[in-house]
């Protein structure tokens, strides 16, 4: 019996990786029962919400995350540190929707894996800071505004991944230009704040109530 409880614990973990990077958070503990082929029984037992699922399949993942954050301070320029972390980045979120509802949103449930997700913010501020220093990225970024633009690029990843997997890298190449100094560029305004993102994220990424 207990071979057969690890067999369907292993099984609905392989299923929850595949339902939640298609489908992203939107995704439901009865899709996933079903795409592993279990009664919704059976991951409630082991998983009694979503959150608890979510936390257990994406955890790893954020280490993941965290490792290339850390690697790219050892780029030889803070541009090239930051670049190769945003495409490494939007390269992830649009390979793993479900990564990306919880990295680019403001949270999820109380045993929130994007909290690891935290940990990567203070080395983006070291390489916004080193390349604003060197001169190669614009004054007027903030990490908010890297934030957002990793948001409107995964949209597109995610919304044209049937028609043309590859084209949210052309958007995401337009992103990066346009963080470069350039006297021909216009006043960006008031940037926008942490709550500002927040909450915006949470207006456009699905609805991921982890009692569902």
């Amino acid at each position: 019996m207990r071979r057969d409880a690890e067999r369907n614990r292993l099984r609905v973990l392989e299923a929850a990786r595949e339902v939640f990077a298609e489908r992203g958070l939107a995704a439901t503990l009865d899709d996933v029962a079903h795409h592993a082929g279990v009664g919704v029984g059976t991951v409630y037992r082991r998983f009694p919400t979503k959150e608890a699922l979510v936390h257990e399949v994406l955890k790893s993942r954020f280490d993941e995350m965290v490792e290339i954050a850390e690697q790219s301070q050892h780029a030889p320029t803070g541009w090239d540190g930051l670049t190769t972390l945003l495409r490494r980045s939007a390269e992830i979120h649009a390979a793993d929707r479900g990564l990306r509802d919880v990295a680019l949103s403001a949270g999820f449930g109380t045993h929130d894996p994007a909290k690891k997700g935290e940990r990567i913010i203070p080395y983006v501020q070291q390489l916004v800071d080193r390349a604003q220093s060197e001169g190669t990225l614009r004054r007027d970024i903030t990490i908010q505004d890297l934030l957002v633009g990793l948001l409107m690029v995964s949209e597109v990843a995610h919304h044209s991944r049937t028609i043309r997997p590859d084209a949210y890298s052309r958007y995401l190449q337009l992103f990066i230009d346009s963080l470069r100094p350039c006297p021909h560029t216009g006043d960006l305004g008031s940037p926008l704040t942490r709550e500002d993102v927040d909450t915006l994220a949470a207006q456009w990424l699905p609805n991921c109530d982890p009692r569902r």
